[in-house]
């Protein structure tokens, strides 16, 4: 029987809109929306990037940022159905995400447990707010990625298994490229299309649920054959 493994981003995914971006547009100064471009278009690594970014807000701004990125984060629609649907089916669901552990661990609380939780980490011990990278690049790797969703996969080690990517932006390109099945939004679905990447659009966790439906039973009547 074909085992699914599900790798999902949460900036942009599990939320309905990229916090970072939301903590910028709220907090920084003048000449962020420059290095996001440069991040977007890949001029630079989304780790330098994200440092750079975050290094422009005041370690002082702490709590007024977290509270804030808490009441921001609107959670996108059929999120908890598409929990309660992975559980049911024995689905390993791990959230992989190039945001901060301030408000990736904050809003996924009440949603928990998951088989496993990656993003990035930070230090307001400093001046302005430093970002810690846990889950740096391996030796396959010289993107820079900050939290290298690709280096991930490969430790959790699920060759055998149909691994499903959901995603939408840049730090979830490299990733696509290492799954068998990628539901996408926005950036992600265009570079799907681009590199002839096996794929479907969603908008919501409801389309997730029937498209991996879908896809468990193609791919277990194609076993069965």
């Amino acid at each position: 029987m074909v085992k699914p493994i599900i790798y999902c981003d949460f900036d942009g995914t599990i939320t309905e809109k990229d916090n970072i971006i939301a903590v910028m547009k709220e907090f920084a100064p003048d000449g962020w929306e420059e290095i996001k471009d440069q991040i977007l278009s890949r001029q630079i690594s989304v780790r330098e990037g994200v440092g750079r970014l975050f290094s422009l807000i005041p370690s002082s701004k702490r709590d007024e940022i977290i509270s804030f990125a808490i009441k921001n984060a609107r959670i996108r629609k059929g999120f908890k159905e598409f929990i309660s649907f992975a559980r049911e089916e024995n689905i390993p669901l791990y959230i992989i995400s190039g945001g901060i552990d301030f408000f990736v661990l904050a809003v996924l609380e009440d949603f928990g447990p998951f088989d496993g939780i990656y993003c990035n980490g930070s230090n307001f011990e400093k001046e302005t707010i430093e970002i810690l990278w846990p889950h740096e690049c391996d030796s396959s790797c010289q993107n820079d990625c900050g939290c290298c969703k690709p280096s991930i996969i490969r430790e959790l080690g699920h060759q055998d298994d149909f691994k499903i990517l959901i995603g939408d932006s840049v730090t979830d390109l490299e990733a696509a490229k290492q799954v068998d099945f990628v539901l996408a939004r926005d950036l992600l679905l265009e570079k799907c299309h681009e590199w002839n990447i096996t794929h479907e659009p969603f908008e919501t966790f409801l389309d997730c649920i029937e498209v991996i439906k879908n896809r468990i039973e193609v791919k277990e009547l194609n076993a069965k054959g």
